[in-house]
């Protein structure tokens, strides 16, 4: 699922039988029940597997024998398939707008303007790449370091400064009040390629090389594979300055605040103070996540430099702005991005690339037609009945921890009882009236309305500075099939669409539920106890509420989890780094047993159903857990997502947690001897 926390406006992403005998001897059984069962597609097994060898493929290898990967997918699961189909149902939405007529400036106008100008390739190919023209010649005129400050004022305000913008977002140690931080460098590529030599980042890099000439060779350099190289060793240099994926889970080493007075004495060749007053920033104080970066800013932003800081604003020009140009610049950077890259064949069809573009926009304008049609108002009942009741598990499971101080515990019961939750949609829908967009047949065009967006999203973030931050805000749409913790925010969000099949089924089980769902909102909860989020109060603030010796066992636990995953190779030679997931495989890890536990009160309070398709409460808890994390990815795909998405491949989440969990022995008569045993000392207890 996804984390947020501000520092540098980190999001870290995703959450996404039968009666089992010991040696799988048979591979039917006879159903308890004779209803139809509506919370496990028990076609998708495979019983030739034994669940104590291979979990992942007992419960899902009957779905991956004759699964495919979409052409336009790098990846394919009930993840994807439930975004998919969240998208048909928002495209049957779309087709409405798109026929109907509105007034200027309503919401419905603005959705029409959006989709019209983004999938308009006729006016967009014969546009070419004049859109930009007017910015790269204004990269041109830069003659010394002072028309290079001038032209990174004016650039900053739609969203183009390469090198150091700010934001707005509450201050990690006062989070009531908005802060003001400064960010770090816009790189091609995660910054792990470029940290870490070794065969596959080398061919990446040179691959990325050609993907860099072959853009500047658009804008008319001759010489485009020359300067390619050297805007690649830029980012190299301006990459090793950065935290590593590791070291950036430590809130603490993103947390350096300067006063604006201050920072003069950390950069001579930019003038920091003079560009936040000039971008309108008005601040006394300001938060820098990347620290290091800005000890050597000078050795990058230097007069000796500047032809190469010329090139490259010219390539971050073009690079930033190939997807919203004609449709040979949106090709070069799709067969590089997702073809290279994710192992992507094909583009997604226009039509559901433009809901993407609206979305990503105006989400929540099309959230609330969303939910109106879509979303059923018990829903949101119920999840907020199994909230409380993995809530109710997670405050006994703190409570008869046998690692942690009652002092300590008493601080984190009262983090979990501050616990703001936040069901479907906003209680408070944004505002979008300030933001003037322009249909083709209105004058308006891609580029265009993408200037006005740029420039009314930092009026909004402008708008915050120096004001408390609005708890009210959502960090996802309601129509994003996702979920997320804030640990400023101390909250935990679960959009509409989540809360459905396999998360969430009004006619299954409590089992199945609680598998799904409940083990999302036990995950997102455990976010706030995990190696990042631990180190912020019940409040929201960076602050240290544990004795020395709890912190010290807890990062034991920790330490040994990290060596579990990073055992797994899902690619050879890519392996999923144990530090780098840490907070998502915490919360994993709690997730499944605070949901276990919040079953078990649930059916010790609502009576036991007995087996279903005889399968026992505790097996269809457990099968729900690992369809949940049903999946196909490309190699490709598997490969940077170790080295770029926090979170462990699904194939792993389906079964990394369950090893250590006691319950899940018992459920499916795990032994000595059985692939999947661990012995009961080995088995890793946090939350």
């Amino acid at each position: 699922m996804k984390k947020i926390t501000f520092a540098a406006l980190a999001f870290s992403l995703c959450f996404t039988g039968v009666q089992v005998n010991a040696q799988q001897k048979k591979g039917k059984t006879v159903a308890t029940k004779t209803q139809k069962d509506e919370g496990l597609n028990l076609s998708y097994r495979d019983t030739s597997v034994r669940p104590q060898d291979d979990f992942f493929s007992y419960v899902n290898g009957g779905w991956l024998k004759t699964a495919k990967i979409p052409s336009d997918k790098s990846s394919w699961g009930s993840f994807n398939q439930l975004r998919e189909d969240t998208d048909n149902n928002s495209m049957n939405i779309l087709k409405e707008i798109l026929k109907s007529k509105y007034p200027a400036g309503s919401e419905g106008q603005k959705i029409q303007a959006l989709y019209t100008t983004y999938t308009d390739w006729t006016k967009r190919n014969a546009l070419g790449i004049s859109p930009i023209k007017a910015d790269l010649d204004k990269v041109d005129a830069i003659k010394d370091l002072k028309s290079f400050q001038q032209y990174i004022d004016q650039a900053t305000l739609t969203g183009d400064n390469p090198f150091y913008g700010w934001g707005a977002g509450a201050d990690m140690k006062n989070s009531k009040m908005n802060a003001v931080y400064l960010g770090g460098p816009r790189l091609g590529l995660g910054k792990d390629y470029y940290q870490k030599e070794n065969e596959a980042n080398t061919a990446i890099l040179a691959d990325y090389k050609n993907y860099v000439t072959t853009l500047l060779g658009v804008i008319g350099y001759q010489n485009s594979a020359s300067v390619a190289q050297n805007v690649l060793d830029f980012e190299k240099r301006m990459a090793k300055t950065l935290l590593t994926n590791e070291q950036a889970r430590d809130a603490n080493l993103r947390y350096n605040p300067k006063t604006v007075a201050e920072l003069p004495a950390l950069v001579k060749n930019v003038d920091l103070p003079d560009y936040l007053k000039t971008v309108g920033v008005n601040t006394d104080k300001v938060i820098i996540g990347e620290i290091n970066y800005y000890k050597n800013l000078d050795s990058f932003i230097n007069q000796e430099n500047l032809p190469l800081i010329k090139d490259y604003l010219k390539y971050r020009i073009i690079a930033s702005n190939a997807s919203n140009l004609d449709q040979k610049l949106d090709d070069i950077q799709f067969n590089f991005y997702s073809k290279r890259m994710q192992g992507q064949q094909e583009q997604r069809s226009m039509d559901k690339r433009g809901l993407s573009f609206v979305n990503g926009i105006v989400g929540e304008a099309f959230g609330k037609l969303y939910v109106e049609k879509y979303f059923p108002a018990e829903a949101k009942a119920e999840m907020v009945v199994l909230v409380d009741y993995v809530k109710k598990a997670f405050a006994s499971r703190i409570k008869k921890l046998d690692w942690m101080s009652s002092v300590t515990k008493e601080k984190a019961l009262d983090k979990l009882n501050k616990f703001t939750v936040k069901v479907a949609y906003p209680d408070k829908w944004k505002d979008y009236s300030k933001l003037t967009l322009k249909s083709d047949a209105d004058g308006g065009s891609l580029y265009s309305n993408l200037q006005e967006i740029s420039k009314w999203q930092y009026q909004k973030g402008l708008e915050k500075v120096g004001k408390p931050v609005d708890k009210t805000e959502w960090g996802m749409t309601p129509q994003t099939v996702n979920a997320y913790y804030s640990s400023s925010n101390n909250e935990i969000v679960f959009p509409a669409a989540i809360l459905q099949p396999p998360f969430f089924n009004f006619k299954a089980d409590a089992a199945v539920n609680f598998g799904g769902i409940g083990a999302v909102i036990g995950h997102e909860i455990s976010h706030g106890f995990d190696d990042s989020g631990s180190r912020f109060d019940g409040d929201g603030n960076l602050n240290n509420w544990w004795t020395d010796e709890d912190r010290k066992k807890f990062e034991v636990a920790t330490q040994k989890l990290g060596a579990q995953y990073d055992t797994y190779e899902p690619v050879k030679g890519s392996h999923v780094n144990g530090k780098f997931t840490m907070g998502e495989n915490i919360g994993d890890l709690g997730g499944v047993n605070v949901a276990y536990e919040a079953l078990q009160m649930y059916l010790k309070d609502k009576g036991n159903p007995g087996k279903i398709s005889d399968l026992t409460q505790d097996q269809r808890f457990f099968m729900s857990w690992a369809t949940v994390w049903r999946t196909l990815s490309t190699d490709q795909y598997k490969v940077n997502q170790v080295k770029t998405d926090p979170h462990s491949p699904g194939e792993y989440r389906a079964f990394a947690p369950l090893v250590n969990v006691d319950a899940f022995y018992n459920a499916f008569d795990i032994k000595p001897g059985d692939k999947l045993y661990k012995k009961p000392e080995d088995r890793i207890k946090i939350w």
